[in-house]
């Protein structure tokens, strides 16, 4: 939170007049999805403004909730049956547009501000600008495949102010456009849950109800594969009644977040069961596959059904997991279009806590039953050549592991020609302890060495020359003997030293960020292409994802901090490509700063009074 702080003081020092261009640069781009983190959606009214007979028009919600009638429930419901995407589909065709809506808006803001004539910036901010534009030609986007799900005319994907009814009812001008875009954010957060349902649905009556499939599962097998779907089902099914009784109550939409943290706080603990499984899952998904030709033959049959459009199994049985995290972004979105210091953003914020709560213990869950198998297979593998060291610990976890060359003699003989100068040493890096070892034979780890992480040091050395190119030194202040000791260790590559380098000692200044003086000088990134993560310290992406570069290597890799979960790692930068211009990374900023902002003491006691209340009621 104090490096947010940071971020969101230099966000504020940009040029206040970039808000404007933003804005029309948002406005101008046309059939933009609802509920971006950067996209905004056109309304088809003229702002009083531009059309004095409007200026006497209600322009509050209040006023006009009360001119317009509620929607017809049988069109609503119509609305919600007609959906034709699955939930992967819509998801896809979501994130999509998000990462076309940045790419539009940067480069049109980035192509407004270099052409202009003459800028009311200061000097020097219009040689920072003239800088980056001194290239001939900008970096070269990568064209994504998955396009063409964006004009599919066969796909039922509307926007709030396409309904009939709203076109109609002379509501879009009415509202202000920041109004028309908060309930753009609204209604997908609601059409996406139905098409979540629509797959959940599907999950449960094409695979899980199979007839031919129960005959092939055992009893046991068919539990951990599909965990508590049902109820997970149950839930998702009561959530979207009570998110579509509200929709047909008035067609401006007067809050979801009210229900959304009532659920969060109430019944969203049946995806905490459903995601902590997910490892014992995927096993079994992956032996069945493996030892049972007929589970094998049968599943790649269900498939190829058209209602499953080509997609996997596995792709419905990680819906779940999605959909909460999605969920969370989904109110982000809404949180960044309500009024501030308003009670919908005191709603706002109530749900996004809860749900990241919810998030956490699904992330916690997965993470604990990786955790305790993986800390159970390296304490076998240890052999303690020095006083042994308890590995398994409930609050110890795995953060990095592989093998470095330490340097043998003093670094500036030249007499080692001869022998050699480097030998192989394995390092196991825990979140609270370096162990330092010798890889045996019999797939076995000898120690003779180890340290409190938090009494560890790292130094890169300057270029030597080849022999000595990705080499740093490691200080343990304070080892296994109780003494301080230094090991000079050669990385394989540039970027497997760095990624070293942030593990062993994550709180040290980078290239990018002072971590001492909290100074915050950020390039971002977006990402366009997913990316699972391989080793403990790699972060894994999802498409839309805007991401602060904390470091950055030569051959590749990026070290970043993701805007909404403040969750870091490596990646990577195949994966992303730049937010070239800075009014867009400052307002990038700025959005996460007011979702992530610490609550004040009043919103914390109506909280905890809206919380008593509900449990009273119940």
């Amino acid at each position: 939170m104090e490096l947010l702080a940071a971020a969101f003081s230099a966000a504020c020092a940009v040029d206040h007049d970039s808000s404007t261009s933003e804005s029309d640069a948002r406005d101008s781009a046309s059939g933009h999805l609802p509920g971006s983190e950067s996209s905004s959606t056109p309304g088809n009214g003229a702002t009083p403004e531009e059309c004095p007979a409007l200026a006497d028009s209600p322009t509050t919600l209040t006023e006009a909730l009360q001119m317009i009638h509620p929607i017809p429930a049988d069109s609503w419901r119509n609305l919600i049956e007609q959906i034709g995407l699955l939930y992967q589909e819509y998801r896809d065709k979501s994130t999509l547009q998000e990462i076309e809506t940045r790419r539009q808006q940067d480069a049109e803001i980035h192509t407004s501000a270099s052409g202009s004539p003459a800028s009311e910036e200061a000097p020097e901010e219009e040689e920072d600008e003239e800088e980056e534009d001194e290239p001939a030609s900008p970096p070269e986007r990568k064209a994504l495949p998955q396009i063409c799900l964006l004009s599919n005319p066969h796909s039922r994907f509307n926007l709030w102010q396409d309904l009939p009814e709203i076109q109609s009812s002379g509501v879009l001008e009415i509202l202000q456009p920041e109004e028309i875009k908060l309930q753009e954010a609204m209604f997908e957060l609601v059409t996406s849950e139905a098409s979540y349902y629509k797959s959940l649905s599907l999950l449960v009556s094409h695979f899980m109800e199979n007839e031919r499939l129960k005959k092939i599962l055992h009893p046991s097998e068919a539990h951990i594969l599909f965990s508590n779907v049902l109820d997970v089902m149950a839930v998702s099914e009561r959530f979207l009644l009570e998110l579509e009784r509200r929709m047909e109550e008035n067609i401006v939409i007067s809050d979801v977040c009210d229900i959304v943290y009532h659920y969060a706080a109430n019944h969203f603990s049946v995806y905490i069961t459903y995601v902590s499984n997910q490892t014992y899952q995927e096993r079994t998904y992956k032996q069945l596959l493996q030892e049972k030709a007929a589970f094998r033959e049968l599943i790649a049959q269900l498939e190829l059904d058209p209602k499953c459009r080509g997609l996997p199994l596995s792709s419905f049985l990680i819906l779940p997991f999605q959909r909460i995290t999605r969920l969370k972004l989904l109110v982000q979105n809404i949180l960044k279009r309500v009024e501030e210091r308003s009670e919908r953003e005191c709603t706002a914020l109530d749900a996004h806590k809860e749900l990241e709560m919810v998030v956490k213990a699904c992330n916690e869950g997965v993470r604990k039953m990786s955790r305790t198998e993986q800390m159970i297979s390296i304490q076998k593998k240890m052999e303690f050549k020095i006083k042994s060291v308890p590995i398994i610990s409930h609050s110890r976890w795995l953060l990095k592991q592989g093998e470095l060359q330490q340097m043998s003699g003093p670094k500036t003989s030249r007499t080692l020609r001869t022998k050699k100068l480097f030998r192989e040493i394995y390092l196991f890096l825990f979140n609270d302890l370096l162990v330092i070892c010798r890889q045996i034979p019999g797939d076995k780890y000898q120690v003779f060495d180890s340290a409190p992480r938090g009494l560890l040091r790292v130094e890169e050395l300057e270029d030597q020359g080849q022999t000595l190119a990705n080499v740093f030194i490691l200080r343990l202040l304070e080892n296994a003997d109780d003494r301080e000791a230094t090991y000079m260790l050669k990385a394989s590559s540039q970027s497997e030293m760095k990624r070293w380098m942030t593990s062993l000692a994550p709180n040290r200044r980078t290239k990018f960020v002072s971590f001492t003086s909290r100074l915050l000088d950020c390039p971002q990134v977006q990402c366009v292409h997913p990316y699972v993560a391989q080793q403990p310290d790699e972060l894994t992406l999802e498409l839309a994802d805007i991401l602060n570069i904390l470091e950055k290597t030569e051959d590749g890799w990026i070290f970043g901090e993701r805007l909404h979960d403040q969750e870091r790692g490596w990646f990577p930068s195949s994966m992303t490509e730049e937010i070239l211009n800075p009014k867009i990374r400052s307002q990038n900023l700025k959005e996460c700063f007011r979702v992530h902002k610490m609550d004040d003491p009043q919103r914390s006691q109506n909280k905890d009074r809206r919380k008593l209340g509900s449990r009273n009621r119940q």
